[in-house]
């Protein structure tokens, strides 16, 4: 595929033979990661609650990419080995796992939050992430070693009022993914976190609720732009796959353009 103008460069077929699931993919970031990976060669599997990821993976698949869907609810704990089981079954195995989904009710003050805001956050974010690793490891194991990019969040990693239960869900995320890159690392199995600010469905609608938020989170990007979710959270993630991300593990990165300086 053509790069975009003003894109860096990239090898075209440096996923071949990758075997990848990305969860929340039926739009936004998910959508943009499993793109960046298809174009590379990758095999992908979209998981997503919303059927509609069925059209986007038609869609993929009609321009030649290696693209296969799974309507699949993470709030379902009786699913996580039925989303490995279908990419091992479909592509003959597992190299990549990346989990993007998560979902909120917020913004919300912090004494508003009920436990239903709470467990929707912590159940569709940490706790599918968890278990989809559990479920993982073995294919990714009997792989030879792999990759997985956990989804973060600058909203926990600095504090973001009013998403108190989002912002606990993401760093969470983060606890587990160190914990297991350094438990599966004698495995040959890397894990990374990656924290993105990009132009997903999620901001837009924030940038139209929140105009004035917005705009001075907008003011706090020394790069001036919000990140976009194919080019550059989708890029990134493909290299965290590929094998120039070999020696990379453990690692949050923090795909904001630079809003929060070094951490």
């Amino acid at each position: 595929m053509a790069l975009d103008d003003g894109a860096t460069y990239w090898h075209a077929n440096s996923l071949n033979g990758r075997r990848a699931i990305v969860t929340g993919a039926a739009q936004g970031v998910g959508r943009g990661i499993a793109l960046a990976l298809l174009e590379r060669g990758a095999s992908v599997l979209l998981v997503d609650r919303n059927a509609a990821v069925t059209e986007v993976a038609r869609g993929f698949a009609a321009e030649g990419l290696q693209a296969e869907a799974l309507v699949a609810d993470l709030c379902d704990q009786g699913g996580y080995q039925r989303i490995v089981g279908t990419a091992v079954e479909r592509f003959g195995g597992l190299d990549a796992l990346v989990n993007n989904a998560v979902a909120t009710n917020e913004p919300k003050p912090f004494t508003e939050i009920t436990m239903a805001d709470y467990d929707l956050a912590h159940d569709t974010g940490p706790r599918a992430t968890f278990f989809l690793m559990q479920a993982a490891y073995p294919a990714l194991k009997a792989a030879g070693g792999g990759s997985i990019v956990n989804l973060g969040s600058g909203t926990g990693t600095e504090g973001k009022p009013f998403f108190g239960a989002y912002a606990s869900a993401k760093e969470a995320v983060r606890g587990m993914s160190k914990v297991a890159a350094l438990e599966w690392g004698r495995d040959n199995i890397r894990v990374n976190v990656v924290c993105p600010f990009a132009n997903s469905e999620g901001v837009q609608g924030w940038s139209q609720a929140f105009p004035d938020d917005y705009g001075k989170s907008l003011k706090r990007v020394p790069l001036q732009r919000v990140g976009d979710t194919h080019t550059d959270i989708g890029a990134t993630v493909a290299f965290l796959i590929g094998p120039d991300a070999s020696y990379l593990t453990a690692q949050t990165i923090h795909l904001d353009g630079g809003t929060g300086t070094f951490r």
